[in-house]
């Protein structure tokens, strides 16, 4: 049986190296959807973040592909997910088995760790999407603040 998972949370808060680790352990296809809206230049921000219509609109790209590959294997999404209608497009245009995982911890954990990155998108965007992100819950929620890597996958991994 298939299914796919969002893992969805603020920058600096370890999605994507969650969600290649968990891709690489259930051998699952890996689909950041940040990289999505970028390809597609969907990814401009206005004051309240990117719109919700503009990841619809990536959505819309890309499902034909994914609805492909769930045939066949489970498929991990990566990003912010800060829009409660896009969370809720994506279940409603597949219909397949999904879990949601919402990570979380402070705001300045998320700045330290964005701090640490070769790409550092810095504080403000690091307050920004924490914000947006931290509006609303989603699925189960992981307090990534004080764990490891490796005990949020087993969280995770406890509750697939």
């Amino acid at each position: 049986m298939t299914y796919f998972i969002i893992i969805r949370g603020p920058l600096g808060i370890g999605k994507t190296t969650i969600a290649k680790k968990l891709a690489k352990i259930l051998k699952a296809e890996y689909v950041p959807f940040d990289l999505v809206l970028e390809k597609y230049k969907l990814d401009k921000a206005s004051g309240s973040g990117i719109p919700a219509a503009n990841f619809i609109k990536a959505d819309n790209i890309i499902l034909p592909k994914i609805k492909k590959i769930l045939k066949r294997k489970i498929v991990i999404f990566d990003g912010c997910f800060y829009h409660r209608k896009h969370i809720q497009h994506l279940i409603k245009s597949l219909k397949f088995p999904h879990y949601v995982f919402t990570l979380k911890a402070t705001v300045g954990v998320c700045i330290e760790r964005d701090r640490k990155r070769k790409k550092t998108l810095g504080k403000d965007s690091a307050k920004a999407v924490h914000w947006l992100c931290s509006k609303f819950d989603y699925g189960c929620v992981v307090k990534t603040g004080k764990k490891t890597i490796n005990n949020t996958l087993k969280e995770i991994l406890s509750d697939l």
